[in-house]
């Protein structure tokens, strides 16, 4: 079988795991991007540039539109805490 049809059957039975209550599951609390921009003190053009992505779909998470979820909510999280740590890195060398 290859790595792909043994990596799909691996996370389908992880799927069903998760949905039985068994084995370790990582929920985390969710992240409110207006609030985590407010607090970064940056506007939403900014906050966008910052997320790699388009000024709409930002707002679209604001809104309420489209839910935050998987990297996304991470790299808010990590802009949260370290807003000139994902600058820095960001920066052109």
């Amino acid at each position: 079988m290859s790595t792909f049809g043994e990596d799909l059957i691996q996370s389908l039975n992880e799927a069903l795991a998760h949905a039985r209550g068994e084995g370790p599951a990582v929920v985390h609390a969710p992240v409110a991007p207006r609030e985590v921009r407010k607090q970064a003190k940056l506007t939403q053009v900014q906050m966008a540039l910052l997320m790699g992505m388009s000024l709409s779909g930002y707002r679209k998470w604001e809104q309420g539109v489209r839910r935050v979820s998987g990297p996304a909510a991470t790299l808010l999280r990590v802009i949260q805490k370290e807003p000139e740590a994902v600058r820095r890195a960001l920066r052109s060398p």
